[in-house]
C-alpha cells in the first residue's frame, strides 16, 4: 500500500475507525462499491484500501475521472476501439476496462456521465461483456467495480439526469466517508502528519504548531475537508519562516504576521515607484528603450527587461505621462 494511502486513512475518532472497519468489511467481499462523501473526504484513498485490502490487490486498480472525459469518447477510452473506427483512431486501443481486467475499475463523479455513457457501463455490469468501438467481437472482462459521487442521486433521477437502473447496479454495497468536521481530533492529528511529511518531502527543519493554529485547526469546519487542510498546512509548511507556524483569526496580530504585511507592503511600494520611474524615463526618451536606459543609468536588456515586467508599452508610456 502506497505511503499517500496511508497517510488518507488515519485518524483515530470513532467516526472514522467506523468508517475504517466498514472499508475492511467491504474489501473483504467482491461486489461493487458505491462511495459516497462531499469533496475532499478521500473517496478515491477509500477506493484504493478497498482494492488493496482485498483479493485483487495484485491485480491492477484503474482510476477514471468520468467528469474529465468528452462524451463522445467515453465508450472508446472505456471499452477500447478498432484502428478507423474513428477519424482520430489511427491504431487500435484496447481501453481502461480491458486494463483494469482481473482488477478494479475505479469511476469517479460517475454522475458526470452522460445518459448514453451510463447506457453503456449498465450493459457492461449486466454480464461483464462488451465490445470495441468499430468491432463485432464481444469480449469479457472480470472486472470490479467502485463507483464514487458527492451528487444527490435522487434529485439526478427525479430530473432524468441519472438512470435510476444503473444506480441500483452500482449501489450494491455502499460506504460513506464522513465529513472532517465530523471527525472530533482528526484534524489536529493529519495536520500534525502532513507537517511530518512536508519536511521529510522538502528535507527541511522539522515545524512545530503554535497554540492558536492548534485552535483554529480544532474549531474551523473545513468544507474541503482533507484536501483543505493538506493545502493549509503545505502553504504554511513552506511560507513561515519561523519554527512554528501561526495562522487562524488570531494570527494578523502576531510579530511573524506583521512581518508579512510589512514585506507585502515594502514590495507594493517598490513596484509602484518602478512603474511611475519606468514611464517618466520613457517620457524623457520619447519612447526610445537604449536611451532610456542610459538615463537611468542601467544596461538596455536589465531596463527592458522591467519594462516587460509591468507590461509597459514605449508608445503607452508617452502617451499616459502627458
Amino acid at each position: 500500500m502506497s505511503e499517500q494511502l496511508r497517510f488518507h486513512l488515519l485518524g483515530s475518532s470513532a467516526k472514522f475507525l467506523q468508517t475504517r472497519a466498514q472499508i475492511a468489511k467491504v474489501a473483504a467481499v467482491d461486489a461493487t462499491v458505491l462511495i459516497t462523501g462531499e469533496t475532499g473526504t478521500g473517496k478515491e484513498m477509500a477506493a484504493r484500501a478497498i482494492h488493496y485490502y482485498g483479493t485483487r490487490k495484485d491485480q491492477p486498480f484503474i482510476p477514471v475521472n468520468c467528469g474529465a472525459i468528452p462524451e463522445a469518447l467515453i465508450e472508446s477510452e472505456l471499452f477500447g476501439h478498432e484502428r478507423g473506427a474513428f477519424t482520430d483512431a489511427k491504431s487500435a486501443s484496447p481501453g481502461l476496462v480491458s486494463e483494469a481486467d482481473g482488477g478494479t475499475l475505479f469511476l469517479d463523479e460517475i454522475d458526470a456521465l452522460s445518459l448514453k455513457a451510463q447506457a453503456a457501463i449498465l450493459r457492461f455490469l449486466q454480464d461483464n461483456t462488451y465490445r470495441r468501438v468499430g468491432s463485432g467481437v464481444q469480449r469479457q472482462a472480470n472486472v470490479r467495480i467502485i463507483t464514487a459521487s458527492n451528487a444527490d442521486f435522487n434529485r439526478l433521477i427525479t430530473q432524468r439526469q441519472f438512470r435510476s437502473d444503473l444506480l441500483y447496479r452500482i449501489n450494491v454495497l455502499t460506504l460513506h466517508m464522513p465529513a472532517l468536521r465530523e471527525r472530533e481530533g482528526d484534524a489536529l492529528e493529519l495536520a500534525q502528519v502532513f507537517l511530518d511529511r512536508f519536511s521529510h518531502q522538502y528535507r527541511l527543519p522539522a515545524k512545530t504548531l503554535h497554540p492558536d493554529a492548534i485552535n483554529h485547526i480544532s474549531k474551523h469546519q473545513w468544507p474541503g475537508n482533507i484536501r483543505e487542510l493538506e493545502n493549509v498546512i503545505h502553504r504554511e509548511f513552506l511560507m513561515c519562516e519561523a519554527a512554528q507556524i501561526q495562522f487562524g483569526p488570531h494570527a494578523a496580530n502576531t510579530p511573524i504576521a506583521n512581518q508579512r504585511i510589512f514585506k507585502n507592503a515594502k514590495a507594493s511600494a517598490i513596484a509602484e515607484f518602478e512603474q511611475a520611474y519606468l514611464y517618466k524615463v520613457l517620457e524623457q526618451a520619447s519612447g526610445n528603450l537604449t536611451q532610456a536606459a542610459r538615463i537611468a543609468g542601467q544596461e538596455r536588456s536589465a531596463f527592458g527587461k522591467l519594462v516587460r515586467k509591468y507590461g509597459i508599452s514605449p508608445s503607452t508610456a508617452i502617451t499616459n505621462e502627458k
